[in-house]
């Protein structure tokens, strides 16, 4: 039995569902509030993951890191070295979509584990600006998985950030044999 912790950041444009989406997983779906106030540093929460199929768990410290583009520099700072990024952007807004590039520059020096793209608030599907195949394309063109949620319908919350905790536990793996097959034996 191993366990793994992890610090996760969550970057994006502001009112991209950030909030809601860690929230929501950390609630195991049963917190959304349905007025958030702006995120103007960070927020941390902790959660720990049990990985399937094994006896292993990742601790996850999710950062919730603020949107804001007057607030971002100053967060930086806070973020320190992460293992994971969680990028959220809006899937009813082409321009969250369009920075996605932007914060992946952002956020290099800060992160260089496991990083996943999630499109949030599925549930606006009649004002949908962003359709799933362009950012499909856009994530295997990053080399990342892509998923959808919607924190306020609660559905598939937990996907992209089990993933993550999953990639790294696999990552741990690799090493372990790594090391392990560098020793005399």
């Amino acid at each position: 039995m191993v366990k793994l912790r992890a610090k996760c950041l969550l970057v994006g444009d502001a009112a991209v569902g950030k909030s809601a989406l860690s929230h929501m997983f950390h609630s195991d779906g049963t917190l959304f509030q349905k007025n958030y106030s702006m995120t103007t540093g960070v927020d941390l929460m902790m959660k720990c993951v049990q990985i399937p199929e094994t006896s292993d768990s990742v601790e996850l410290y999710i950062v919730d890191s603020a949107g804001k583009q007057t607030l971002v520099e100053a967060c930086e700072k806070m973020w320190g070295e992460v293992s994971l990024l969680c990028l959220v952007f809006d899937l009813s807004s082409e321009q969250s979509f369009a920075n996605c590039s932007h914060w992946m520059e952002r956020v290099r020096a800060h992160c260089r584990g496991r990083h996943l793209p999630v499109g949030n608030k599925t549930d606006l599907s009649t004002r949908r600006e962003v359709q799933a195949s362009v950012a499909q394309e856009w994530a295997e063109s990053q080399g990342l998985e892509y998923h959808e949620t919607s924190a306020k319908e609660k559905e598939n919350c937990d996907a992209p950030i089990l993933a993550l905790a999953t990639a790294f536990h696999s990552l741990y793996q690799e090493h372990r044999e790594t090391i392990q097959n560098l020793s005399p034996g």
